[in-house]
């Protein structure tokens, strides 16, 4: 019969997958093995020294390199800003490279690129960065560069007016990118108290602002208003500040270094620890829906709360990241990827692309799953988007993990290729978790978190809790938010 010979066809390709051709294991196994991570040990030494004023200063060297980046890692970002001050901590990003009282911004300029250097900045919800990626012969002159832009730049009024038309075309093009629209959408329902709010004012409200502000106001915001004084005191207190140098860098003449050139920091004491705890932050089960014809693609995120930078169960999470993976039609793995969400996508052909996601803050996070797709089939793709994520609460196999855990200590190494990503990672781990994390200790971490831990983390922050829905673009075919809210469990008789 014909059945009886398709019967035998699969089950001849089932033996072939069970017991696979040897020559296809010569270089490597389908199966997830533990790896071993001795080599790690050898990693550079992080040394830091705490300055008597509060200001630490990091430096991990590798006196092979030629190359050396230097920066300030500082504990205050646009979480930290009011309505009134919405804006502020990009405004800076912007101004702080606009002349100081010894260069102007031409002389600041001139001067980086005759070293050959790069001068950078940027600003997340929690931290600010001003970093240099100089010679090594030239480090001093990049942290005497940067000691001058943070104590002593210059606010000119003409220069104010100017950039705020820079950055509200940058905003402008940031409200076309419907991609960066959704995640600053979803980031917002989190709000539930007023700190929380304005950490995610969103990209309109940012838009109005920098369009009604005049020069003078911004100047008085800049300099005198008393929430403004609330984030300049995070922002130049050396309590919430990190000097982070890795690469041709040794760590005394650093210090050495930093001790003569930052004498001008604030002594106000708030920091951002302080303000956090003042206004906590809360989840709060919510949705929001742009339903918008004219684009061809919907996206959409669930998120569920996460964990904070130092909760125990933030490693969990990581790997609980991995697992689900991300998926794009372009893909080298194509529907052969690891995670189960990404072989349904790609087989099952729901899903342009796909991406799991897990943020963390000072008290809390986000954990879920972002996806753009076609229309008309919203309702599969979520079907397997919930399957996938709620059936980490009941059955992980040991082989996922082990799988997902390789990957997560990969991307961590490769993240860390080059001396900025290695002074990003310094700064940053010293201002969230108060010290560098050695590799060592990391990835004893990472390998300590098998299935029951899996089971265990997902119980606590997917099974039968609140989520967050944010979607744009031709979503009529979405389930509604009780759907999703339903299939946060499964019923076991």
């Amino acid at each position: 019969m014909v059945y009886d010979r398709l019967a035998e066809a699969v089950k001849s390709k089932i033996k072939e997958l069970d017991n696979p051709d040897p020559r296809f294991l010569k270089h490597g196994s389908p199966h997830p093995a533990v790896a071993d991570h001795t080599r790690i040990l050898s990693a550079p030494e992080t040394r830091v020294t705490t300055l008597p004023n509060g200001l630490r200063v990091a430096t991990e060297s590798n006196l092979a390199a030629r190359t050396a980046t230097v920066g300030v890692w500082i504990d205050a970002g646009s979480r930290f800003e009011t309505e009134e001050t919405n804006g502020t901590a990009h405004f800076l990003e912007h101004m702080i490279f606009k002349g100081t009282e010894r260069r102007s911004a031409r002389q600041l300029e001139e001067e980086i690129e005759n070293m050959g250097g790069h001068l950078n900045a940027y600003t997340s919800r929690e931290q600010t960065t001003y970093y240099a990626r100089v010679l090594d012969k030239d480090v001093p002159k990049a942290l005497d560069v940067l000691a001058d832009i943070l104590q002593n730049s210059k606010f000119d009024e003409h220069r104010i007016s100017r950039e705020r038309d820079v950055i509200l075309r940058e905003m402008e093009e940031v409200e076309g990118q419907t991609e960066e629209v959704i995640s600053i959408t979803c980031m917002q329902l989190l709000s539930s108290t007023l700190l929380w709010e304005e950490l995610f004012l969103d990209l309109l409200r940012i838009l109005d602002h920098h369009k009604r502000t005049s020069p003078e106001l911004y100047s008085n915001t800049l300099h005198s208003s008393q929430n403004g004084r609330d984030f300049h005191g995070c922002f130049l207190g050396p309590i919430s500040q990190v000097i982070a140098a890795s690469g041709a860098v040794k760590h005394e003449d650093i210090v050495k270094e930093v001790e003569k050139l930052f004498t001008k920091l604030s002594a106000d004491p708030t920091t951002a620890t302080q303000l956090v705890a003042k206004e906590p932050a809360f989840f709060t089960g919510s949705e929001i829906r742009i339903i918008d014809g004219d684009i061809p693609l919907a996206q959409f995120a669930v998120a569920f709360n996460g964990a904070s930078w130092t909760d125990p169960d933030s490693i969990a999470l990581m790997v609980m990241q991995a697992m689900l993976g991300s998926w794009n039609k372009s893909a080298t793995g194509g529907k052969h990827m690891g995670s189960d969400l990404a072989q349904k996508i790609g087989i099952d052909e729901l899903a342009e692309s796909m991406m799991s996601f897990n943020t963390n803050y000072k008290d809390t996070g986000l954990f879920g799953i972002y996806a753009v797709a076609k229309p008309d089939g919203l309702d599969d793709l979520a079907y397997a988007i919930m399957y996938e994520t709620t059936k980490l609460c009941y059955r992980v196999s040991e082989a996922d993990v082990i799988r997902a855990r390789n990957q997560l200590k990969s991307s961590l190494m490769l993240h860390i290729d080059g001396t900025s990503p290695v002074a990003e990672d310094i700064g940053r781990q010293l201002l969230t978790y108060g010290r560098r994390i050695p590799f060592a200790e990391l990835f004893a971490r990472i390998d300590a978190v098998d299935a029951s831990t899996i089971k265990r983390v997902a119980n606590r922050f997917i099974f039968d809790k609140d989520i967050a829905i944010a979607a744009m673009g031709p979503i009529q075919g979405l389930p509604d938010y009780n759907w999703f809210r339903r299939r946060t469990y499964w019923n076991r008789y």
